[in-house]
């Protein structure tokens, strides 16, 4: 019998562009085959053009954004990192420093120092929607995990400042040590965690009374505070001292003080700043400021694993949002680095203005 010939729609990957990241869609083509001589033919070939479809539906790339705050240019760099360039800059205020998204990812949130405020931007257009009363010279914040509230370091007056993101307001201050800058809310909502620099000491805040239960004494000026996913630790850095403090929640005493050294590096210059740890609890990253590094950290053995060069004077870092990737800023070489987590590797510094600090990524 002679063949006949049919169409059948073959699935087509095609790559788009938008404004601000790279897009993924499927169209269909009509191929024109042969009538399979049997039935088994018609099958096989049903089966595998289902598969093929389910492939191309179900297949895409992660796209996301970073935005990065600028100290020196008064600036808010926006950066496709899977492009790796630098999408835009856009004037925010004086002297913008630490950033966060809402939890929803609709809201950006930006520490203005200079200005003495936190402006709420829409996320995707970057409009300005309201500025927050933060107290004087806020330089970090931190987002409560349920989204309600903002608690704001005021440095200069030695106070946290609670802002209620609905009503827009501050509605408490809390009294704390003497130069307030690295803060955290522990994931389960419990613990707020002040760090004062000059009073070598974190503050552990009950966030449902928004008082001090305890205290505890750190390596000399604690820069950056941060807990683990399970809310089980906290993470504390130590600029003067070279050092990160592991303490057990439960206790809030110290467990582990790891002493960073980079071989080549002399210790004046290994100052820790940023820390993240991952959600599974296997690394964390530490940025050694002036050293140029990241120390990349065994979180259950504590050892030292690797050191990664990245820009000069690194200040922070943020995970991409399925953690495949780690984000740097670094200050005096005006770029943020790209590092790929899979292969431990540096793979590309892309340049966002003058002295990059803050950094926060958007799914």
């Amino acid at each position: 019998m002679k063949n006949k010939l049919l169409g059948y729609l073959v699935p087509t990957r095609c790559v788009g562009t938008h404004t601000n990241r790279a897009a993924v869609y499927y169209t269909t083509r009509r191929v024109e085959t042969a009538f399979p001589r049997s039935a088994w033919e018609r099958e096989k070939i049903s089966l595998l053009l289902g598969l093929a479809l389910l492939t191309a539906l179900t297949t895409t790339v992660q796209a996301e954004t970073v935005f990065v705050s600028l100290e020196k240019d008064n600036a808010l760099a926006i950066v496709d990192p899977i492009e790796g360039k630098l999408i835009k800059t856009v004037p925010i205020g004086q002297r913008p420093r630490g950033l966060a998204l809402s939890t929803d990812n609709k809201f950006l949130f930006v520490a203005t120092s200079d200005d003495n405020i936190i402006r709420m931007l829409d996320a995707e257009t970057l409009k300005e929607l309201a500025k927050l009363p933060s107290g004087k010279d806020p330089e970090t914040f931190a987002l409560s995990p349920n989204g309600d509230k903002l608690y704001v370091s005021n440095e200069d007056d030695s106070l946290v400042t609670v802002i209620d993101i609905a009503s827009k307001k501050a509605i408490h201050e809390i009294k704390v040590g003497v130069e307030p800058e690295g803060i955290t809310v522990s994931p389960d909502n419990q613990w707020l965690i002040s760090a004062s620099e000059t009073t070598n000491m974190v503050h552990w805040i009950d966030t449902k009374t928004n008082a001090i239960v305890e205290n505890t004494l750190v390596d000399p000026r604690p820069r950056a505070v941060n807990f683990t996913a399970d809310s089980q630790q906290l993470w504390v850095t130590s600029e003067m001292a070279g050092t990160v403090m592991v303490l057990d929640v439960k206790t809030k005493q110290p467990i582990k003080t790891i002493k960073l050294a980079v071989e080549g590096v002399t210790f004046d210059k290994i100052q820790p700043v940023g820390v993240v740890i991952d959600k599974e609890r296997k690394r964390a990253y530490i940025a050694l400021g002036p050293a140029n590094r990241v120390a990349v950290i065994n979180a259950q053995s504590y050892e030292i694993e690797k050191v990664l060069l990245v820009g000069q004077r690194v200040w922070n870092l943020a995970f991409s949002p399925d953690q495949k990737r780690l984000y740097t800023t670094n200050g005096t070489s005006n770029d943020i680095s790209i590092i790929d987590l899979d292969t431990q590797t540096v793979t590309k510094s892309v340049g966002v203005g003058t002295y990059p600090w803050g950094v926060a990524v958007k799914p």
